[in-house]
């Protein structure tokens, strides 16, 4: 089945991070953690995938997607997009989806289908025993990190890998990393980030003794 999403409002977040809100088309459903293949007419039938970021029980969709401009697809044309476009996409689908406390692994725009997951958690009180380490390479890439906080307060670790002076923490998440940083290993690990990143960091959990199982992240074959 497809849907059109019209946009009722658009917000910037950071230099290349953009948040679309939507009207939620009738019959939708998802599960936090799940994106959808967004397809813009002008583009021939291009399409990128996206994650919702808010729970479905919410009356309204919301997109926060990174724009990469030198691609020329469809991230850069969504800079254009404002209210009244539509968003044109779908079914649902994607393996991330909660599966019980653990440490959610984040690197830059991979850190968007946690969101749903994130405020779902929070607004049933159920954020015990969840943490999110969140890179980026600069401190500029950074984006809601207010909103993270309320979220997570001091679950939330902020890092980054290419900038030494920084007003938060300048480090790379990889084995040593873990293994000073981590004090549970039986924990879920969730994934999500440049596939380089997540296929070494799940080589790497997986070297430090996780099992396969607890390790939750897209198929990368």
């Amino acid at each position: 089945m497809n849907y059109s999403a019209k946009i009722l409002k658009t917000e910037l977040l950071n230099h290349n991070v953009k948040r679309f809100y939507a009207e939620k088309p009738i019959g939708l459903t998802y599960t936090p953690g799940q994106a959808v293949l967004i397809e813009l007419p002008e583009l021939k039938g291009e399409k990128h995938p996206f994650t919702f970021t808010v729970p479905p029980d919410e009356p309204n969709l919301e997109f926060t997607i990174k724009l990469y401009h030198k691609h020329h697809g469809v991230t850069d044309r969504l800079t254009k997009y404002e209210k009244g476009d539509l968003l044109r996409f779908g079914e649902p689908w994607g393996a991330i989806e909660y599966k019980g406390p653990g440490l959610f692994l984040a690197g830059g725009a991979g850190v968007t289908p946690f969101l749903a997951i994130l405020k779902m958690l929070h607004r049933k009180g159920n954020t015990g025993g969840v943490a999110l380490w969140f890179s980026n390479k600069t401190d500029k890439d950074v984006f809601l990190e207010d909103e993270l906080r309320e979220l997570l307060g001091e679950h939330l670790r902020l890092l980054v890998t290419d900038q030494p002076v920084t007003r938060y923490e300048n480090a790379r998440i990889d084995k040593e990393y873990l293994r000073n940083h981590v004090k549970n290993f039986e924990q879920f690990f969730y994934l999500c980030g440049p596939d380089k990143m997540v296929e070494e960091l799940s080589q790497t959990l997986r070297e430090l003794g996780v099992k396969k199982e607890k390790i939750v992240m897209e198929d990368l074959s």
